[in-house]
């Protein structure tokens, strides 16, 4: 007892060595080895996003202050190719069915999925037979998608002139006049792409609280309360970034125009997408091409930026 007790005293355990920290350099040595191997594994990746990505994008930038035809040595002409694609009438017109496009895909496009998506909350028996056909048409081809739209469009023999007959309504050239050509397309592309924005609403969904509903309840608010003041508030930062999502996506829009009417008729569905498209590869002007496209590029940019200003406060508060 007298042993143990002496070999844990003070004195005797001021005498035990202490453990040497190592030196700052050697901890400084395994920081920077570190850092050394987190550039090695980088700076592969970034050299294939910098091929891949950014370098298209500074040759289209430099490519619109050229004339050539890809084949022949580029001639440089400043801003003469800015001043051409002004001096075009069908750029107001492709920015006009452009903007056109995008209002309709706003009122129509964009409340379908959260509507969708708030009744499917409340399914409980085949919750997943439902989710799967919503998600159904996202994974059809675009092209196929389309084209069986155009079939269901036909004048003729459609699908929807043909049921709308039975109750006496029709036939309606739906992409064969201007005024309901535009519309056309963006039906079918609400139909194709509101899939996958609806998962995402039902997933935001699940993760609000049910006690805030119930709290609701209690208070007496009914269903269109209970959307308005608990679910839409929750939903709020969701809803601001599909929103941008949809902004940017239609403004790109090329695929409907192209496969459903080639930018007909009377150029009702050109968009700045596919006259980009004519410039390049049916009149070979490649320069014209690049400038519209760098100028569509800054005007992304800068609706972007004053969305996201705007909209700062949506996924704090």
């Amino acid at each position: 007892m007298t042993l143990l007790t002496a070999s844990r005293s003070p004195a005797a355990l001021s005498k035990q060595p202490v453990p040497k920290a190592p030196p700052m350099w050697r901890k400084r040595g395994t920081g920077a080895r570190k850092q050394l191997t987190a550039w090695l594994f980088l700076v592969p990746a970034l050299l294939v996003f910098g091929l891949f990505a950014w370098w298209p994008i500074v040759r289209s930038l430099l490519l619109s202050f050229q004339r050539t035809n890809l084949v022949e040595p580029a001639v440089w002409v400043g801003l003469d190719n800015f001043r051409t694609l002004f001096d075009d009438p069908l750029l107001v017109t492709a920015v006009g069915n452009t903007l056109f496009f995008v209002a309709l895909g706003l009122l129509i496009g964009f409340p379908a999925p959260l509507v969708l998506a708030a009744i499917m909350s409340t399914v409980r028996r085949g919750a997943g037979v439902y989710r799967f056909l919503v998600y159904l048409p996202v994974v059809i081809p675009p092209v196929v998608a389309i084209l069986l739209w155009k079939w269901f469009y036909d004048p003729g023999s459609g699908l929807f002139n043909s049921v709308l007959g039975k109750i006496g309504l029709g036939p309606y050239p739906w992409l064969e006049s201007s005024d309901s050509a535009m519309l056309s397309l963006v039906l079918e592309a609400t139909w194709a792409g509101m899939g996958g924005a609806v998962l995402i609403y039902l997933a935001a969904m699940v993760s609000i609280p049910g006690e805030l509903y119930e709290a609701a309840e209690v208070d007496g608010a009914g269903i269109w309360r209970r959307i308005w003041h608990v679910m839409l508030p929750q939903l709020r930062a969701v809803i601001g970034l599909l929103l941008l999502v949809q902004l940017v996506n239609t403004v790109q829009v090329f695929t409907e125009p192209y496969v459903f009417t080639g930018g007909g008729p009377d150029n009702a569905t050109l968009t700045v997408l596919l006259l980009i498209f004519r410039y390049a590869f049916q009149d070979g002007e490649y320069g014209q091409a690049a400038a519209l496209s760098f100028l569509m590029v800054l005007a992304l940019a800068l609706l972007s930026a004053v969305y996201l200003r705007a909209t700062r406060s949506w996924s704090t508060s």
